[in-house]
């Protein structure tokens, strides 16, 4: 499928991939801070933003495919790949299918090595919005992504983002939390040998400093970064706080 997107800068390719329910608006403040040195590649996921409607149900792979759809359309040879949550899951899942086209991962706010209990809350929260609707757990979303200080002071910000959920067809928006709760990298991991560069919040629940330690491990010579006191939505809350560790990573990577 044909996504969506908009390119800013000079240098190295870098994809970025954005997460459930949000669009490649969630990476501006981090394009602003990258475009000087870097070709930066943002763009909606399937079914999100300016990208077509999907016909039915897609997986992981799916998203893959789209993603390597835009990287031959624009007739990039080699990039790096970063994304956040689900994002995070489909770099590393297009990392192990084409391992020679990815210069360096980025696996900002995702979940791997989960537990029974850690997926059982996850699948619960799925499980909820189907039977309520999207819109009256949408406070709960929020409140998991947004440090209380931020949803205090900004709530224009909280607004913004429930809409672009909203906005999200609501079968994709289930589609892709479904893809999100029930994909498990732990198996196949420790098989993407580039170098890795590993982002969460402190305070992020469902992708915890604790899975992040796991996805670490097993992504030899990876790098691991816990920003204090952030919950999920980092790029949106904090983009000046990830950013020089984001830009100091991808330039040491000789971009």
């Amino acid at each position: 499928m044909r996504s969506a997107y908009s390119v800013a800068g000079e240098g190295p390719a870098l994809f970025l991939i954005h997460g459930i329910g949000a669009r490649r608006a969630t990476f501006d403040r981090l394009v602003e801070g990258l475009s000087d040195r870097f070709t930066c590649i943002s763009y909606d996921l399937r079914g999100h933003g300016l990208s077509p409607l999907p016909q039915g149900r897609f997986g992981l792979d799916d998203l893959v495919d789209d993603l390597e759809e835009l990287r031959a359309r624009l007739g990039i040879g080699q990039a790096h790949f970063a994304g956040h949550s689900l994002g995070g899951m489909i770099g590393p899942r297009y990392a192990l299918r084409y391992p020679d086209r990815v210069l360096s991962l980025g696996l900002w706010s995702t979940a791997a090595f989960r537990t029974e209990d850690d997926s059982a809350k996850v699948m619960g929260v799925v499980k909820l919005m189907r039977e309520k609707g999207i819109g009256p757990v949408l406070d709960t979303l929020t409140a998991r992504w947004f440090t209380d200080a931020f949803c205090a002071a900004r709530p224009d910000v909280i607004d913004w983002r429930k809409r672009q959920v909203m906005d999200t067809d609501a079968n994709v928006f289930l589609n892709v939390f479904d893809i999100y709760a029930e994909t498990e990298m732990a198996p196949w991991l420790h098989q993407v040998k580039a170098p890795c560069q590993i982002i969460t919040g402190e305070l992020d629940g469902g992708c915890n400093p604790r899975l992040n330690q796991l996805i670490h491990q097993a992504l030899a010579g990876s790098e691991l970064v816990i920003l204090d006191k952030l919950k999920h939505a980092i790029f949106i809350e904090a983009s000046e706080v990830v950013l020089p560790h984001v830009r100091q990573f991808l330039l040491a990577q000789g971009g």
